[in-house]
């Protein structure tokens, strides 16, 4: 008996050892899976936890490939690590490096939705812009150079902040790209680096497809949001959203982004600081996980052109909860980008 149970753990762990010479200590560059170990593909696949260590390796998003460029790529991880627009407290650009170790924790497969975005998209970690922590105007410069880069080859940015103000020079590059697009803004505040007034001045949104989501907490009139509605933006307060799920309101507001280019910008303050304590200006009373989920997957069918998560802000994340939950976010939106597939 001893000896019969020892051959088999023996053979389990010559598989384990080959798995990983085909590529999955390293990130491997072809799809791998539990059905065929090294079957050859176009796909980058994270290595999974089954075989590899999370606490292993250098951290990229989601343990995925590196890549200096977004050539070849479909969809792209990239960081933007400023604080320099921040109003209140400092350190989101420390978010993205948080948010690639704490997304060891992601697996190639949506559970809930049964996505598989590693078996349709080609997609790797490109890194951080290099920005110009010492003047904030600088750096929305290397912003937009930067994405004009990687929107010009057709790919698909997903990125990490940062602090709320990279979303300007962001959507000037995605707009010079696809014209003005609408825009899901799920955030707790309007005003925060006031990326999207400055995106309105310069026609860099259809202001007919615009809907801000989560905003709450004191203001400096007694409509805070008069200016967001004056555009014709739909504005969603925290409110209208308490002891609901926005399900239903996603289907409205996938009827109002029609088939046009979309972009999504997720603040995590949008969320409750119960659940993500760890950003620059936490706001009380604001949306659940669930609820952040919810918009995310809601978003499936729209033509989404961009996406961010902003604001996590790791000096105040004691427990990583803050960014473990922008990793799974970030994640979720790769999961409703157009190509994905679903089992």
């Amino acid at each position: 008996t001893f000896s019969s149970n020892f051959c088999h753990f023996f053979v389990a762990f010559l598989s384990k050892c080959a798995w990983a010479l085909c590529g999955g200590l390293h990130g491997p560059t072809s799809y791998v899976n539990s059905k065929t170990r090294c079957s050859g593909s176009e796909f980058n696949v994270p290595p999974s936890a089954e075989f590899v260590a999370r606490v292993s390796g250098i951290p990229t998003m989601a343990k995925l490939p590196y890549r200096e460029t977004a050539e070849g790529l479909q969809a792209a991880f990239v960081g933007v690590p400023i604080d320099t627009g921040t109003s209140n407290r400092p350190g989101a650009r420390f978010g993205p490096r948080q948010i690639r170790v704490e997304s060891a924790m992601l697996r190639a497969y949506n559970s809930g939705t049964r996505a598989a975005p590693y078996e349709s998209v080609v997609v790797a970690d490109i890194g951080d812009v290099n920005v110009n922590v010492y003047d904030l105007k600088d750096t929305c410069r290397r912003i937009r150079e930067a994405y004009r880069k990687i929107v010009a080859t057709g790919c698909i940015p997903l990125t990490m902040g940062g602090d709320h103000t990279i979303a300007y020079p962001i959507l000037q590059a995605v707009a010079e790209k696809y014209g003005p697009v609408g825009l899901v803004h799920v955030d707790a505040h309007i005003g925060h680096g006031t990326p999207f007034r400055r995106c309105v001045e310069e026609g860099l949104l259809d202001c007919r497809r615009v809907v801000q989501i989560g905003l709450r907490g004191s203001g400096y009139s007694a409509d805070s949001y008069e200016w967001s509605r004056s555009q014709g933006f739909r504005v969603v307060q925290a409110e209208e959203c308490w002891h609901k799920s926005l399900t239903p309101l996603m289907a409205e507001v996938r009827a109002q982004m029609g088939d046009g280019p979309v972009y999504l910008s997720f603040d995590i303050d949008a969320l409750d600081p119960g659940f993500a304590p760890g950003t620059g200006t936490p706001e009380i009373a604001g949306l659940t996980p669930i609820q952040g989920v919810e918009i995310i997957r809601g978003c499936r069918g729209l033509n989404l052109v961009g996406c961010d998560l902003v604001e996590v802000s790791p000096a105040y994340d004691t427990t990583g909860n803050t960014a473990l939950t922008g990793a799974n976010l970030l994640f979720e939106m790769l999961c409703v980008l157009p190509m994905v597939k679903y089992y």
